[in-house]
């Protein structure tokens, strides 16, 4: 994270608890810590953790982001299957600040390929994210 840098990085994310309003009524909506992708996908709320390593240089402790918030999925075609989109926001901790980030995402092959834009309008940590996930059921 800097002005005009680029580096490689990798995310993790945990959810502790998800609400489903998508899935079957007869099912129950809520998730914890295991969540199905059609059960996400389908249209959900859920509250996230996710630490990021950086590969960039300086101290070990400077190449970790952690992340903490609340983030919605809606279906867009074949109930979230075919094509799903997210909407989010998290407090970000690095180098020893804290800020408030956004995003916006969109998944595809049911939720396995897609693609993140988040940003952090902070000033001390200023940037825009752009992720490629890969899930693996």
């Amino acid at each position: 994270i800097g002005p005009g840098e680029a580096h490689f990085g990798v995310r993790w994310q945990v959810t502790p608890l998800l609400y489903s309003f998508g899935m079957n009524r007869k099912l129950s909506p809520w998730r914890a810590f295991v969540v199905e992708p059609l059960t996400r996908h389908a249209g959900s709320l859920e509250l996230f953790g996710a630490p990021e390593y950086i590969a960039r240089p300086g101290a070990f402790g400077e190449r970790w982001i952690f992340r903490g918030g609340v983030r919605a999925y809606f279906p867009l075609l074949h109930r979230g299957d075919y094509l799903s989109c997210s909407l989010g926001g998290s407090a970000i901790y690095a180098r020893e600040r804290l800020g408030a980030s956004y995003e916006a995402g969109v998944y595809t092959l049911f939720g396995a390929l897609g693609a993140q834009v988040t940003t952090t309008p902070t000033a001390a940590l200023r940037s825009t994210t752009i992720t490629l996930s890969i899930r693996y059921f």
